[in-house]
């Protein structure tokens, strides 16, 4: 009986770990190219972001949109695609590009960080090497999306 219910907990909690994150989707150009961009804005989606895929379409990545202007810091935990991560400032101008490690298991607590050269109110990653590919430098802007601002917490 004991057996049965460790398995079950177990199973459970695997379960909720890897619960699906809702993100909205959109379309941004950065570089004469359209991107389909799942957009974070909300705490949950800020922490979540590319959590546990595998895989990513050629031009999709997730867009990260904070609520101010400030140093950005990465991680790749549970992040199995190796990824390139764009920063931009609130002009949507990209400030800086560094490309992320994917992490081997979900047994790696203490992935390397990366942090913002400059501030940015966004991050866009991307596949890694999308950047150089598509020969987008640092100084180039983005356009779209829609209302750039991040929800509020209620007092």
């Amino acid at each position: 009986m004991r057996f049965w219910i460790v398995l079950i907990s177990i199973v459970l909690t695997s379960t909720f770990a890897h619960a699906e994150i809702k993100f909205p989707k959109e379309k941004i150009k950065l570089g004469g190219k359209t991107i389909t961009v799942e957009v974070a804005r909300s705490n949950e989606q800020l922490a979540h972001g590319l959590m546990y895929r595998t895989q990513m379409g050629e031009n999709d990545g997730m867009i990260f949109v904070f609520p101010d202007v400030d140093t950005r810091s990465f991680w790749m935990k549970n992040t199995f695609i190796p990824l390139s991560i764009g920063f931009f400032d609130e002009d949507k101008i990209l400030v800086d590009i560094q490309d992320m490690e994917a992490v081997k298991s979900e047994m790696v607590t203490t992935p390397p960080s990366y942090v913002s050269a400059k501030p940015a109110k966004y991050a866009l990653e991307m596949n890694r090497g999308w950047f150089l590919k598509n020969s987008v430098k640092v100084g180039a802007k983005f356009e779209g999306l829609s209302d750039t601002k991040t929800p509020r917490k209620r007092p």
